[in-house]
């Protein structure tokens, strides 16, 4: 998976007025958890776009004062008003230690469902896996090319010897279902069929 670095710095105080004064100053004030214990940092808000503002997924290999640390975005909170960041908390990875994960869900091929006129409903965007930090994906291909009116992808076939997928296996990904104009229009051939067949 890919990496998105944050350099920081160590927080020697963590009350409500210096917590406010990082604000003010346009820092966002961060915990990373995992370790041995807690460690209070924070870095410049602009910082974290590319890691919370996109619907890729990343690592992030945060530096404080010349220590990095590999890490998953674990938690945020947002300002009720004008959506900045107000605190984020971090979870360390380790090499040997498994990590869950949500992962982007791409799609793959294309549908014969579709191209007759069905619709597709791509329920399941991301999904919940847990691997070790190298083995996580970027994201997870789901091949649609097989998929025919009424047909459904289960994530039993997006499984992987890298990861787990941590949700039941009658879990649905994506489905083609019959939209409203392929229903009508077969109701209309079969409505045809049958006056010709009075006719006859």
């Amino acid at each position: 998976m890919k990496s998105i670095t944050i350099t920081g710095s160590q927080r020697e105080s963590v009350g409500k007025v210096s917590t406010k004064a990082l604000r003010n100053a346009g820092k966002v004030p961060c915990v990373l958890y995992g370790g041995d214990k807690p460690l209070h940092f924070s870095a410049d808000e602009v910082s974290f776009k590319n890691l919370v503002y996109t619907a890729n997924v990343y690592t992030a290999m945060i530096e404080v004062d010349g220590t990095n640390y590999h890490a998953i975005l674990q938690d945020i909170q947002f300002h009720p008003v004008s959506d900045k960041i107000l605190h984020i908390d971090f979870y360390q990875l380790f090499d040997d230690k498994l990590v869950t994960m949500n992962v982007p869900v791409r799609l793959v091929g294309t549908s014969p469902g579709v191209i007759a006129g069905g619709s597709l409903r791509f329920a399941l965007r991301k999904l919940s896996v847990r691997a070790l930090p190298a083995n996580l994906p970027d994201f997870i291909n789901a091949d649609i090319s097989k998929l025919k009116i009424g047909s459904k992808l289960f994530v039993t076939a997006l499984e992987n010897e890298d990861f787990t997928i941590l949700h039941p296996d009658n879990t649905v990904v994506v489905q083609v279902r019959t939209s409203r104009s392929a229903a009508k229009s077969t109701n209309n051939d079969e409505d045809e069929d049958e006056e010709g067949t009075e006719e006859a």
